[in-house]
């Protein structure tokens, strides 16, 4: 799951085989969709069968899409709405890089979804290309494919608002002093849901996570792949995770890193909730990094002085907003990369420590708007329309502002780093004008093989509990544990003790006999 302060991952398959897969699914989720469950997979089988026939005119990438050779590009048509396979198709753009390793060597593709809902998986070929040494063993044996998923970038983009208007700044305050706070807020939110439907509305009902899975299969069947390889990181777990549950005989490999809960209950009002509280720890976690190393950065040299220098942060920038641009919201969509991820320790504290000494350019630059960059700035937005539309559209949201307010006032008094920032920025689901699914209950089916699970204990984005979920749900899966660590993505750090199971699992299908505890990666250092 991402997290943006915005509001205020051989051989051909033959078709009859395709069917009989994609149909045997439905049965075991009967309750999810009934009818049109079933003309749905009916859908996938032939869109994916005629993919298999088509396959994928790989090209050199266009010129301005920043992806150089030997990364080749393509495209694969899917229905929009799988229940009328041969109604209004989309394109989905796919690129690759080929494995590096022999012809015998080879073991098919290796697809990727990075998370979001909305994020691109265009970049993951260049890890090919750049010769990334913990990938060069499964770089060996598979191509690296990546796509941008419906809606998404290159595939059908959508878009709720003018970019250069969504990145304008400074935004509300997330956190509201006063009812008239909320009532503004609210305001915004309703206008962003109304602006989704204005722009997008013919995609809205179709931007779910159950159909970037049906895509998926649609996609491996035009790799030529018999059965998919997956890698999922953040929301791509999901994604993975519904992908298992609809088509578990189409699994070869699949491997899930910082995962998303599955359970119904927390798809996705709940998921939030808990992310709140997940996301205070890891700030926690960070502001005492950032005391401990106070010779470095001089903000405070114990937890309670860090954090005491945020809120009077905080407070100076809701006065008078930072460069005219940097308010509240604004920082909590910078410094938010600290609990995030481990990478961003070092530079977010290097810019926070330039600012008390009096350079505040440093921090303008990071977490203000370029309004200049207008790729980026259609990018921001097309990623965020992405987000809403399939959270709202995957599941039913509350609609009563009552119980909102309630959950989140209860939950800021202890945990008030994200709390209201997520609030609002998923607060459209309450007002959202299309139909809003039940999600798919997830769960082993027939063929599926061990899933291979990876967590950090202190996860922000996506808690401890949901890989427990997953591993309870998926018979057979095995789950790695990084205890004592929080950074969101584990399978592109350097630790042996993941990276050697990670290519073990990719090369052989290899689990350990029971599930694995490693040690922390390497803490970052000024």
């Amino acid at each position: 799951m991402r997290r943006t302060a915005v509001l205020g991952s051989a051989g051909t398959l033959i078709a009859g085989t395709l069917i009989a897969g994609a149909m045997a699914a439905p049965a075991a989720n009967a309750a999810d969709g009934g009818r049109r469950t079933v003309s749905e997979a009916r859908g996938t089988a032939i869109a994916a069968a005629k993919a298999a026939r088509t396959g994928i005119d790989w090209k050199d990438c266009p010129a301005d899409w920043g992806l150089d050779r030997p990364v080749q590009c393509g495209w694969v048509s899917v229905p929009l709405d799988y229940s009328k396979p041969h109604g209004k198709q989309i394109k989905l753009a796919v690129d690759r890089a080929k494995s590096t390793g022999t012809k015998e060597e080879r073991q098919g593709s290796l697809v990727y979804n990075p998370g979001g809902p909305g994020g691109s998986g265009m970049r993951f070929p260049l890890r090919i290309t750049k010769k990334s040494p913990l990938w060069q063993k499964t770089a060996e044996a598979y191509d690296f494919v990546g796509f941008d998923p419906r809606g998404v970038g290159h595939s059908a983009p959508i878009s709720c608002v003018d970019p250069q208007e969504f990145v304008k700044a400074p935004k509300l305050d997330p956190v509201p002093d006063s009812e008239a706070d909320k009532r503004a807020q609210r305001k915004l939110a309703a206008e962003y849901a109304d602006g989704c439907k204005e722009r997008s509305g013919e995609m809205l009902p179709h931007m779910t996570t159950p159909n970037t899975a049906r895509d998926l299969d649609v996609i491996r069947a035009a790799l030529g792949d018999r059965k998919l390889n997956f890698l999922g990181v953040s929301y791509g777990t999901y994604l993975g995770a519904v992908y298992a549950t609809l088509f578990p005989d189409h699994v070869r490999r699949m491997l899930v890193d910082s995962v998303v809960n599955p359970s119904r209950e927390k798809i996705w009002y709940q998921a939030n909730l808990d992310q709140d509280v997940a996301f205070q720890t890891r700030w926690d976690d960070w502001t005492e990094w950032v005391a401990k190393n106070d010779a470095s950065f001089h903000i405070g040299d114990t937890q309670e002085k860090v954090q005491a220098q945020w809120l009077k942060l905080r407070a100076a920038a809701k006065k008078e907003p930072i460069g005219g641009v940097v308010g509240p919201a604004e920082l909590i969509g910078f410094f938010q990369g600290a609990p995030y991820y481990d990478s961003a320790w070092v530079p977010t504290a290097e810019v926070w420590s330039k600012y008390l000494a009096g350079d505040e350019k440093a921090l303008v630059e990071a977490a203000g708007p370029d309004l200049s960059d207008t790729a980026g700035n259609i990018a921001a937005e097309n990623g965020n329309a992405v987000y809403t539309a399939v959270e709202c559209a995957d599941a039913k949201w509350p609609t009563n502002w009552k119980k909102w307010d309630r959950d989140n006032t209860r939950l800021h008094e202890d945990h008030p780093f994200m709390t209201w920032a997520n609030a609002w920025m998923n607060l459209p689901c309450a007002t959202w004008g299309v139909k809003q699914q039940t999600p798919v209950e997830v769960k082993s089916g027939k063929g599926l093989p061990p899933v291979l699970i990876v967590q950090s204990e202190r996860d922000a984005a996506t808690p401890y509990e949901g890989a427990v979920e997953l591993h309870e749900r998926l018979k057979g899966s095995r789950l790695i544990t990084e205890k004592n660590a929080g950074s969101h993505g584990v399978t592109n750090l350097v630790n042996p003790c993941i990276n050697e199971r990670v290519d073990a699992y990719l090369l052989s299908g290899k689990t350990d006999s029971r599930d694995v505890t490693c040690e922390p990666h390497a803490t970052p250092k000024p």
